[in-house]
């Protein structure tokens, strides 16, 4: 029984320095994720921080839902975006993902939609004006028809 004892303590204390190698992979991959994964992301966060809360009136930008717009308003927590020059929208300063150069809202035009555009009336044969009359009656009932229904 003697003979046991010693040889289990002799196997054990080669294990000893086995476990600090073992031990050495893992360490590695740490670090490897501290360097490509983690320590990158940090330094995006602080860079939005520091924009976030260097929104001011003026600035264009975009939002995380994809609206452009130029900033009208700052307060401590919300901005106004101006995205057409009838509509504002609030939002968190925090839902800002992007601040655009000066006059990028400017070079953006939709393609695909025009306005419409009212024809200049000129005084012609009295067929077209007879025409030029019914369809303006026609727009005066569609005009009236619009304005109930947003009454409603």
């Amino acid at each position: 029984m003697l003979i046991n004892d010693a040889f289990a303590q002799a196997a054990s204390s080669t294990q000893a320095g086995a476990d600090w190698l073992s031990l050495l992979p893992m360490f590695g991959i740490l670090i490897i994720f501290y360097l490509l994964l983690i320590r990158p992301q940090a330094k995006r966060a602080k860079e939005q921080k520091q924009m976030v809360e260097a929104l001011q009136r003026g600035d264009e930008v975009i939002t995380n839902g994809g609206i452009l717009g130029l900033i009208t308003n700052v307060s401590e927590n919300y901005v106004i975006i101006e995205i057409s020059p009838t509509i504002e929208v609030t939002v968190l300063k925090s839902s800002v993902q992007t601040l655009l150069p000066k006059g990028t809202l400017k070079s953006i035009e939709p393609k695909g939609k025009t306005q419409k555009t009212k024809t200049a009336k000129t005084t012609a044969a009295p067929e077209t004006k007879k025409a030029d009359d019914a369809n303006e009656t026609s727009d005066d009932k569609d005009n009236e028809a619009e304005k109930n229904t947003e009454k409603k």
